[in-house]
């Protein structure tokens, strides 16, 4: 498939393939200092706490790893949710069955058709990955159209149809999960029946000197959006690169697309710095790096995750972690500037997070409604998923939670048993009993579906230095707590010492919740006050129980605003919690009208259809859901 190379104003951009299979959980520096004999000073990564400690060479960032990292830990569970169905003032009329666990993402419709995505499993080259058009005219039935395939070795996370100058346009992303390319694509389908391949679009650092000497080029893209200024067209896209997040590209002629303008948030620490031609390693690339890579909580990072933009195509409204939600004017779309950034870790969230992940404005720009995700929930109880040891440790290891270290800190030795990809099972001794846990992804020695037996010794942190609390024994499996220093360096220490598995128990005491949605007064745009914040029962609570299923997701996660008369509305695909519709006409005080979960559902998309009581939601189980607002609701 051809790959498109463009250009930025003057300068023609040399670039150099790259595979764009390299992935990562978000919240590290982008920049291995281990090219320049590590006389930089940063060494490893530190075990800080952070769910997320690996070195990575190329830029590459994968938005969907801390989901895929989540799916992983939990396979084989269907999140169940609320134990009972719940409809409050929706009805799901119809349905697009896709009874695959996991395999849909986004939702969006135009014109009587709608289009889902394809998650990370089936990838790219299965004939059923891509983006499946359903003919949704009758809302009672969804009819099965046909697929437009992702590239082989991708998926197609997020897909956008809009009316632009040149037809009616769809783009979807590309993010690759099996060594295939990423960016973007784009088709006509004036007749969704028969898509017409117009592009496929590269879309690479901005970074002149990364590019060339770093191969920062091919990067994936996780979110789209079309808009269009008089006669011309635009597509703004999420770039998975260190520099320049955000980029607009010129598709006025769809076959042709040139990139217009970018911005990244390393501009909002260094606005005077030519991001595109400094070669400035140490003075400029390194800071701009380290900032991008601190923020707040267990995900600390401030690159790009969602942008929606006004309906003029004028104003873009940055979902950028935790650099907070950004406003740009993009009137001059190859001159973007800030217009205000909203930001409160202390009172915008239960945890201190910030994790800005997805926003959108109502008509006249006055309510900004912004969501937060977060995977790194209830901690203390259910360890962490998404972590993983990166290079250099030589025995199997697993995470295990809070209670389970405090639990064999109080009983040092004595506990005999068997360490699981999934679970530890202790056989023999005063802790006897099974204990949750997740393996380490990029672990050297992968479990599998084996184990590894022996007695359970607590030794403590496991650090250089640090003397072991207990002596180890050769086939013994070290319990060491979290904190201080690498995964690697923990697993070397025991290793050393006889022991042939490590479980790396928690450190944090305080169990966290999931997250919610923020909704922010932006009557001054110059100056948004946040108006209140927004959880459900889950989402707020700090552990498992009551309809809270340890094994759901209760993150909040994409989000739909729209204005009819002087109400405004929000509406949210929130995983197991199902889909929700929220009365935030008045922002200090939102309220919950009307929620639709089912046991099995794990919902990802939203999408409303303007003017109309329906609207679409995507079941990463399940397919496609078509759903009707009640004015009088049909209970609980």
């Amino acid at each position: 498939m051809k790959r498109i190379l463009f250009g930025f104003g003057a300068l023609a951009l040399i670039f150099v393939l790259a595979a764009c299979n390299t992935t990562f959980n978000p919240g590290q520096p982008a920049i291995n200092p281990e090219h320049f004999g590590g006389q930089l000073g940063f060494g490893d990564i530190i075990d800080d706490g952070h769910d997320d400690h690996v070195h990575f060479d190329d830029g590459s960032r994968d938005l969907s790893a801390p989901l895929i990292a989540h799916d992983l830990a939990t396979a084989g569970i269907v999140s169940s949710g609320p134990t009972a169905k719940t409809s409050k003032n929706i009805d799901a009329r119809g349905l697009g069955v896709r009874d695959v666990a996991g395999a849909t993402t986004d939702v969006w419709a135009h014109d009587g058709y709608a289009y889902t995505g394809t998650f990370n499993s089936p990838c790219g080259g299965d004939p059923d990955a891509g983006i499946w058009i359903w003919d949704v005219h009758n809302k009672n039935k969804a009819d099965f159209v046909g697929i437009i395939p992702s590239p082989v070795g991708s998926r197609t996370n997020d897909v956008r149809v809009a009316a632009m100058n040149s037809g009616d346009i769809l783009v979807h992303s590309n993010e690759a999960c099996a060594g295939g390319p990423c960016a973007f694509e784009i088709y006509n389908v004036d007749d969704p029946t028969n898509p017409v391949y117009l592009a496929s679009v590269q879309t690479d650092d901005v970074n002149l000197f990364l590019q060339a000497d770093f191969g920062f080029v091919d990067f994936g893209v996780h979110n789209l959006w079309l808009f269009t200024q008089d006669n011309k067209d635009y597509v703004a896209a999420t770039v998975e690169s260190l520099f320049g997040n955000f980029q607009i590209f010129d598709i006025t002629d769809p076959t042709n697309p040139t990139l217009a303008g970018f911005w990244g948030a390393e501009q909002l620490a260094f606005p005077d710095i030519d991001w595109v031609n400094t070669v400035d390693f140490v003075g400029e690339i390194l800071p701009g790096n380290s900032f991008l890579t601190t923020g707040f909580g267990a995900s600390a990072n401030k690159f790009l995750h969602d942008v929606t933009v006004s309906a003029d195509g004028t104003m873009a409204y940055l979902a950028n972690w935790d650099a907070g939600l950004v406003l740009l004017d993009i009137s001059d779309p190859a001159n973007p500037s800030v217009v205000s950034v909203a930001i409160d870790p202390v009172n915008g969230s239960l945890d201190g997070e910030v994790n800005s992940h997805s926003v959108w404005p109502s008509e006249d720009g006055t309510i900004v409604v912004e969501g937060e995700e977060d995977f790194s929930a209830w901690e203390a109880t259910i360890p962490p998923s998404n972590v993983t040891f990166g290079n250099g440790n030589p025995i199997p290891g697993v995470m295990a939670g809070t209670s389970f270290g405090d639990l064999i800190e109080a009983n040092q030795t004595g506990n005999a048993g068997r360490v699981y990809a999934d679970h530890i099972d202790i056989e023999s001794g005063p802790d006897t009993g099974e204990y949750p846990a997740y393996e380490f992804s990029g672990n050297n020695f992968p479990l599998g579906g084996g184990s590894v037996s022996g007695d359970l010794v607590w030794v403590g942190r496991a650090c250089n230095g640090d003397a072991l609390l207990n002596p180890l024994g050769a086939g013994d499996i070290a319990i060491v707590r979290r904190g201080a220093c690498t995964f690697a360096e923990k697993s070397q220490t025991v290793a050393n010492a006889g022991a042939v598995a490590i479980v790396i128990s928690n450190n944090n005491p305080n169990s966290t919740p999931w997250s919610g949605l923020r909704i922010w007064d932006y009557s001054d745009p110059v100056n948004p006050v946040l108006a209140s914040i927004f959880d459900t029962e889950c989402s707020a609570s700090i552990a498992p129980g009551g309809s809270c299923d340890p094994a759901g997701t209760y993150s909040s996660h994409n989000v739909q605003v729209e204005s009819r008369g002087n109400k405004t509305f929000a509406y949210v695909s929130w995983y197991s919690d199902g889909m929700l519709v929220l009365d935030v006409s008045d922002p200090y005080n939102p309220v919950e009208v009307g929620r639709y979960t089912e046991p099995g559902t794990d919902f990802w998309g939203i999408y409303k259809e303007p003017n109309s009581p329906f609207f679409y939601g995507s079941d990463r189980n399940g397919g496609l859901y078509i759903f009707k607002e009640q004015g009088s609701g049909s209970g609980k």
